[in-house]
Order: structure tokens, then sequence, then C-alpha cells
């Protein structure tokens, strides 16, 4: 029963996953550019989120937004499946068999950091590969430094140029963003779905189903907003130190913030 329900939880994980990047690579795709081309001094500056992807759509098509999709595949549905898989297994440990009960944060907290913290290991890689083919384009608007033709060979220039910890350049920015931005996600996720099961509690047994699902969005819903809310400026930080051509470029996100902010 208990290896069932941890079997599942990694497999929820990771059709989450790949349906996030299905559906939201595109959004990624904007919201990286707009991250590295609006922060670096003299570069160009897209007015919105909406002019970059009509650049993107005009110069490159609708694969243009999927730039960078297959290392995310990779990246996102093993961080999706540890992440869920990770929290769910340390918080049993934690709390033990308990069902339905009020959430509790001395269990909820540190599982979600624990599992944050070990799936930045496989997602800093990913992520970075991912960020550098989304930074390219054939958008004249956009700097020709370095192309590449697809995420393996992105991987391979990345190692024979910097080494193989080139590819955790970014790797404490993402460990403290999947770290805190889990602690925030998973204690919004509980929280949200156990107040709405409390109001919704007299429901009737022909839709409990159809009201799981509605409380399953909603929560999940709401907790993206909280982690995004809570460590978007990390994630602007990451993007920058991943997507530098500088070797010698600051790798502490905190620096990197700082100096964003003055220049």
């Amino acid at each position: 029963m208990e290896a069932s329900s941890g079997y599942k939880d990694y497999v929820a994980g990771l059709m989450a996953g790949v349906a996030t990047v299905i559906t939201g690579h595109p959004f990624d795709t904007v919201k990286v550019k707009l991250q590295k081309y609006n922060t670096e001094a003299g570069a160009v500056k897209y007015k919105n989120g909406l002019h970059c992807a009509t650049r993107i759509l005009q110069t490159e098509g609708v694969k243009g937004l999927y730039r960078g999709a297959t290392s995310s595949f990779i990246g996102m549905a093993f961080e999706s499946s540890l992440s869920f898989g990770i929290y769910s297994q340390t918080k049993r440990f934690l709390q033990g068999e308990i069902d339905g009960g009020k959430p509790q944060p001395h269990a909820i907290v540190p599982s979600a950091a624990f599992g944050g913290s070990i799936i930045s290991f496989i997602l800093c890689p990913s992520e970075l590969v991912k960020c550098r083919m989304q930074v390219q384009g054939t958008d004249f608007m956009v700097p020709k430094s370095t192309r590449f033709s697809g995420p393996l060979e992105c991987a391979l220039k990345t190692v024979q140029e910097e080494g193989l910890t080139g590819m955790f350049r970014g790797g404490l920015a993402t460990l403290l963003r999947e770290s805190v931005g889990n602690a925030v996600f998973f204690s919004t996720y509980e929280y949200t779905r156990y107040f709405m099961h409390l109001q919704l509690k007299g429901a009737s047994s022909e839709s409990s189903q159809l009201i799981d699902v509605g409380v399953g969005i909603m929560s999940g819903g709401l907790g993206g907003i909280a982690f995004w809310s809570a460590v978007l400026p990390l994630d602007v930080a990451k993007t920058i130190i991943q997507t530098t051509p500088e070797k010698n470029h600051s790798r502490n996100p905190f620096s990197v913030l700082n100096l964003e902010i003055w220049t």
C-alpha cells in the first residue's frame, strides 16, 4: 500500500512535468529572452512579453517558442517526478500516515525544501542548455555571438570550453530557487487544498471527484503563483549567470541582482 502510493506520487509528478513543458514552454521562452536582453546594458529592450512573442513568431514561427524544449522535457519530467515523490515520502516520514488532516508546517516546509535542493542538481544542467538555446534566434535584434544547432551541441561545447563544472553554472541560484520555491509552493498548495475541502465538505458523493479536480487545479495554480512571486528575482539572476558568455562573470545570484539594481 505504502509502496504503491509512493509509486503514484512519482508517476503523477512525471505527467505533471510533461504537461507543464507542453503548455508552458512558449511562455518560458519569452520569460528567458526578457530576462536576458532586458537586463543587459545597451541591449535590445523588448517592450513587453507580447512584443517579444510577436518577434519570435515573425522570425522563427511557432517552433521558435519551443526552442530548447528537448532539454526542458528531460529536466522538467525528472524534476517534477522527483519533486512530488521526494516531498511526499519525506512528509510521510516526518508526520506519519496522516491523511486529510490539518497541514503541518514542520513537515511540509523541510520536506519541500529538501526535495527542491535535491532536484536542483538535476535541473541546473538541463536549464543551462535550455536557456542558452532559448536566447538564440534569427531575429536581427538578437546578437549572433554563439549559435547551437541543438541541445547536444550546446552541452558538448559548454563542457569543452568550461569543463564539466560549466554545466552547473548557476547552481547556487537554482538551489535557492528550488528549495525556497518548493517550500512556498507546497505550503500554499497544502493549505489551499485543506481549507477548500473544509468549505466543500457537505458536497454529494456524485460530485466529489469533480470537486477534487477543481480543488487540485486551484491549489496547484495558487501554489504556482506563490512560487514565482517568491523566487522570480533568483530566476532572473540564474538566467543571467547561465547565458553570459563571460567565463569570469559572478556566479553569486545576490551580487548579480545587486549589480542589475544599480546599473
